[in-house]
């Protein structure tokens, strides 16, 4: 198979137009195109004639578009014949941790939600036979959202060659493989450095010297016996959350645990250590910067020592050795660029000249208020103040649903799948629910809507409900709360709605401050998206569903 030539203005299969080149490589080039079928921005990975691996990145791209999963970039098209080759990926516009690293590391309860989030979702890849092979900081993004979207998974590694770790029998393992990067990647999040030279070999077996990945980060301090912990390099980083990045990195037990060599294990071991809270790139700022990034990742080699003691303090500054001036972002496929240090130094300078400002303005009306009160009223009597929604947050707990059910009192009983209902509940991200397809996005006006509804087996009041849609935009979508799943107008009606979205898609947080008590939680839709790979056909697909708040019973 062959490729030829391509440039912008280019179009593929008469549908796929490319627009600017984004990132290249020896024998292929990533390009942000135009899907002008659908009219939609997507990613197109082209390959230069005579590239060695061409059949190794389709088969690769064939096996990830396998994986339904919202939280990594999804395969749309593959085109293997023998005159062209190229293949069409979702142009993921978010930003990635090496981004977010430009501005320093990540506060370690942000960084250790983020990656228990990208954990589940590569350990849910791993439950398929599948596996990335080459995580980096430049492949991880967070959506708008507020959700993981993680790029290349097994493209990036068959693009370059993989870097297998072995196992303790002399095998390649992947699942080792991807474990040992994610520890790398929160070892980067909570330091900003990068555990590993690109050129190390260390005591595990890295990639041949073509596949080398370039350094994007300052490699991590060294102490005599090896690399220096997280806590070591920042005394900010929790014991806990220390002693899990290391029980991964180095893959050596210790006396809180065995080495932790799945994705799974790391995931759950990192939640008990630091639990997740609600992911906070969903701002404004976060939503204005795109995806800037760079090549692909970083050598898979390993620390040439064993675990560090606790007791080796790092010979330097309490926080940590001041580093040189950071790499700047680079293109990256699905992705532009960031804000140059400049304007977002600018940005700063006046953001807090705007908060200075107000703050003097605050000071001048309180001092006012504070002698009008003395000279022309009596003393007030002393009043408590108290902060609602933080005590709230801190009450608020998981909800596990006992059940989940279709709710289709506007249809026919056996509309939308209601034997799948119970895998939006069941915890694994490789399983969904889906309505069924209709021809319009309006239930080709059959009806008005239908839901999902979950039992949650005695009273609550939701503080927050994050859903996993598909990656289809968008699904219109109401959050109420009732008392009854009777599967009726009359019973439809008595649901008390707390939340909305009419741009419901990947990841969708929904946080509920209306104080509603109820046992059912329903997720009723009203508008569906295209199916993604159909202008014709319509369906929401529900992948997860968690809920926090406070049960029957519980002060809150």
């Amino acid at each position: 198979m062959s490729t030829y030539t391509s440039e912008p203005g280019t179009r593929l299969a008469g549908r796929y137009r490319l627009v600017d080149q984004v990132s290249s490589g020896t024998g292929w080039t990533y390009w942000k195109a135009t899907d002008e079928t659908l009219a939609r921005s997507v990613t197109v990975l082209t390959f230069a004639t005579g590239f060695p691996r061409i059949t190794e990145t389709v088969t690769a791209a064939r096996a990830a578009s396998r994986l339904g999963d919202p939280r990594f970039s999804q395969v749309f098209d593959v085109e293997d014949g023998e005159e062209l080759a190229y293949v069409v990926l979702e142009w993921v516009s978010s930003e990635s941790l090496l981004d977010m690293l430009s501005e320093g590391p990540l506060d370690p309860a942000r960084a250790s939600a983020l990656m228990v989030e990208a954990a589940r979702a590569i350990a849910g890849a791993h439950d398929i036979g599948l596996a990335h092979l080459r995580l980096d900081p430049a492949c991880l993004h967070w959506t708008a959202g507020g959700g993981v979207k993680i790029s290349g998974l097994g493209i990036d590694a068959a693009l370059a060659g993989p870097a297998l770790t072995v196992s303790d029998d002399g095998t390649d393992d992947p699942e080792l493989t991807d474990t040992r990067d994610l520890a790398r990647l929160l070892y980067a999040a909570l330091t900003g450095y990068w555990p590993g030279q690109p050129d190390s070999a260390g005591s595990v077996p890295g990639p041949p010297p073509q596949a080398a990945r370039p350094a994007l980060l300052p490699p991590a301090p060294e102490n005599g016996s090896g690399l220096c912990t997280p806590r070591q390099v920042s005394a900010g980083v929790p014991a806990g959350v220390d002693d899990v990045t290391c029980r991964a990195l180095f893959q050596k037990p210790n006396r809180h645990g065995p080495a932790l060599s799945t994705a799974a294990t790391f995931a759950d071991a990192l939640a008990s250590a630091a639990p997740p809270v609600p992911l906070p790139f969903s701002t404004g700022a976060s939503q204005a910067r795109t995806a800037p990034s760079s090549g692909y990742g970083y050598q898979q080699g390993g620390p040439t020592s064993p675990y560090p003691p606790e007791a080796a303090p790092y010979p330097g500054p309490q926080r940590g050795p001041q580093r040189g001036p950071h790499p700047g972002p680079r293109p990256r496929p699905g992705g532009g660029r960031g804000k140059p240090p400049g304007e977002r130094s600018t940005a700063v300078r006046a953001v807090i000249g705007a908060v200075i400002a107000l703050v003097l303005a605050a000071v001048g009306v309180a001092a006012w208020s504070i002698s009008h009160s003395l000279n022309h009223s009596p003393a007030p009597a002393p009043s408590r103040t108290h902060s609602s929604s933080q005590s709230a947050a801190a009450a608020a707990i998981p909800l596990t649903p006992a059940s989940a059910s279709v709710y289709n009192p506007l249809g026919s009983s056996g509309d939308d799948d209601p034997a799948e209902a119970s895998k939006a509940i069941d915890g694994s991200a490789s399983t969904a629910w889906h309505t069924s397809y209709y021809f319009s996005h309006l239930f080709g006006n059959l009806k008005k809507g239908t839901g999902l509804i979950l039992d949650m087996g005695r009273p609550v009041r939701l503080s927050q409900l994050t859903v996993q849609f598909g990656t289809s935009c968008c699904t219109h979508v109401m959050i109420e709360v009732g008392n009854s799943n009777t599967a009726s107008a009359a019973t439809l009606s008595t649901f008390t709605a707390v939340q909305s979205s009419s741009a419901a898609q990947g990841s969708t947080t929904f946080n509920v401050t209306k104080q509603v008590t109820g046992r059912y939680v329903l997720i009723w839709i009203t508008d569906l998206p295209p199916l993604a790979d159909s202008s014709s056909k319509y369906e929401t697909l529900i992948y997860d569903v968690t809920a926090h708040g406070f049960a029957s019973g519980q002060p809150g």
